[in-house]
């Protein structure tokens, strides 16, 4: 059998003379066959900056022009980009406080009994303005302490007090 060389790897192997005669004898293996018909390029992923393949085809579709080498990666992408009045489902943002706080990483602790519990937290806006939704204007509190907040003046006071050590200190750190 006649040897011929390999179009990718330059690797000598035999070659039928039938499949020489047919134009057939390119490749060593299916690999190489499959290797030197991929006509992509190999792009880092936006999040993790692996690098992963992305077919002619899949680039030229790509309308962030943003690449990711599996679904979790442009998930977290997704949920980063598009928050707030850039997501299909957003209506008027008065109910976004909670995930103001969580984007903001302010700690889930209550401000005046330094509870810990995520079950009885809630958020309290400091001007009592609802619409309000600025960080500096939220902080955790547990169900006891907002109430007790909003309904006794020397709580309120106390609140005052505690939440710009808390501000403070979160500064700070």
């Amino acid at each position: 059998m006649p040897e011929v060389e390999c179009k990718l790897c330059l690797k000598k192997f035999y070659g039928k003379p039938y499949f020489i005669k047919n134009g057939w004898a390119k490749y060593c293996s299916s690999a190489c066959q499959y290797e030197a018909r991929r006509n992509g390029k190999i792009l880092p992923c936006e999040i993790c900056g692996k690098g992963t393949y992305k077919q002619l085809k899949k680039l030229e579709k790509s309308k962030s022009g943003k690449f990711f080498c599996s679904k979790s990666c442009q998930t977290v992408w997704r949920n980063q980009e598009f928050i707030g009045i850039k997501h299909h489902n957003w209506k008027t943002g008065l109910f976004a406080y909670r995930s103001v706080l969580g984007r903001n990483k302010i700690p889930k602790i209550c401000v005046l009994c330094r509870t810990k519990d995520e079950r009885v937290l809630a958020v309290h806006h400091v001007d009592k303005n609802r619409k309000n939704n600025l960080v500096s204007n939220l902080a955790w509190l547990c169900n006891n302490c907002h109430f007790l907040v909003h309904h006794y003046k020397d709580e309120s006071l106390k609140f005052k007090k505690n939440l710009s050590v808390y501000k403070a200190r979160s500064k700070s750190s």
